[in-house]
């Protein structure tokens, strides 16, 4: 990480402060250029040959618990299928309280509705991205996304500074810190039925993680103010993520989330009391791309405001992760190259979202 900037290259905008001063047409720093314009549709179907579809696969956690094994394995396997045709997924009845998610959302809401100064207490620079922020990458002239953010560490502990959390509402550090520790339990859910799918040990994901000790984790709350022309800009630009898996609480009201299908993008419909989950470039190569993350983009709105938490469950910065050896074989060898996180992350701080090219610059040659 010895290669980012200490400070961001020219002075930082407030997303926020530039809609609520009025303005009807966005800086030039925000238009997109014509192709990574959104496309807004009446409709978010996506016809091809053979089938509809309207949104990412739906799974009920639920069913893992059943006592008819027919189901539990039903529900396995339609995780398997999300993951490797998919890399999204909705899930429901996942363990977490309903009530700690709205309070999750509302308090965050209620930080970015703080006055500038208090915010400004929390700003953060682009050698850890951590605290209170508005752009990523540090390319000096660059577009720029039409959102505000907060950035924080919840894992590996010797990371986590609550410290650097907000101070404001009172009860932000204390739901931060509920919230992170159901996220966490949930996700390693997630991962030991992944690696199961993979025919790895149950523990294979957590293990390669780094274990209780040297996991990653942390918090990217999203705010995405309104927009006045948000036909020319998006939220957060088109990207797969860097880390392990994410874990999103998007906005109840309105969606903004869209992953990309084929040559087209699907705006995910939000189901009330679901989390997102999306697979992330580092399982990607530890699954030697059996699962494959997938790029999405954010898009704003005129009328409306959004939030949303996304939490990333990461290998340790420092571990090296590369295709599981055995899921390499003559037929299928290893198609990446052995990277640690911290170094893979370092380049999306530097540039900014870039679609999937980080991953495919990965590949083994050939």
């Amino acid at each position: 990480m010895s290669n980012c900037l200490q400070s961001w290259p020219e002075p930082i905008v407030r997303v926020q402060g530039l809609s609520e001063s009025g303005i009807r047409e966005i800086p030039d720093r925000y238009v997109k250029r014509p192709a990574d314009r959104p496309c807004f549709k009446e409709t978010t179907t996506l016809s091809s040959s053979s089938h509809v579809i309207d949104n990412i696969p739906l799974i009920n956690l639920e069913n893992l618990k059943s006592s008819d094994e027919s189901i539990r394995d039903e529900t396995i396997e339609l995780i398997s299928k999300a993951c490797r045709e998919w890399g999204f997924f909705q899930v429901v009845n996942h363990g977490i309280s309903h009530e700690l998610m709205a309070n999750a959302r509302g308090v965050w809401r209620e930080f970015f509705h703080l006055p500038p100064e208090e915010k400004q207490k929390f700003a953060n620079s682009p050698v850890t991205y951590e605290g209170y922020g508005s752009r990523l990458g540090v390319e000096k002239g660059g577009k720029l996304d039409w959102s505000d953010y907060f950035f924080l560490h919840y894992l590996p502990e010797p990371l986590r500074d609550d410290k650097k959390w907000p101070s404001l509402p009172i009860t932000c550090r204390k739901i931060i810190a509920e919230y992170g520790q159901e996220a966490v339990k949930l996700c390693r859910k997630i991962t030991n039925i992944l690696s199961i799918n993979l025919g790895l040990n149950e523990n294979y994901l957590h293990t390669k993680f780094g274990g209780d000790n040297e996991r990653g984790a942390c918090l990217r709350v999203n705010f995405y103010p309104k927009c006045p022309q948000p036909d020319l800009t998006l939220g957060l630009s088109s990207h797969s993520d860097p880390g392990g898996m994410t874990l999103l609480l998007p906005d109840t009201d309105v969606p903004g989330l869209q992953v990309r299908r084929g040559d087209e993008w699907i705006t995910v419909k939000p189901v009330p009391n679901a989390f997102i989950i999306n697979i992330g470039d580092q399982i990607q190569v530890l699954s030697n791309a059996i699962y494959k993350s997938i790029e999405h983009r954010v898009i704003v709105n005129s009328g409306k405001e959004r939030v949303s938490l996304a939490f990333f469950y990461n290998p340790g910065g420092d571990i090296l992760i590369k295709p599981a050896d055995e899921l390499v074989t003559e037929d299928q060898p290893a198609l990446y190259l052995p990277t640690t996180f911290n170094e893979y992350r370092a380049f999306i701080r530097t540039n900014g979202p870039r679609g999937k090219s980080q991953v495919e610059s990965l590949k083994s040659p050939r």
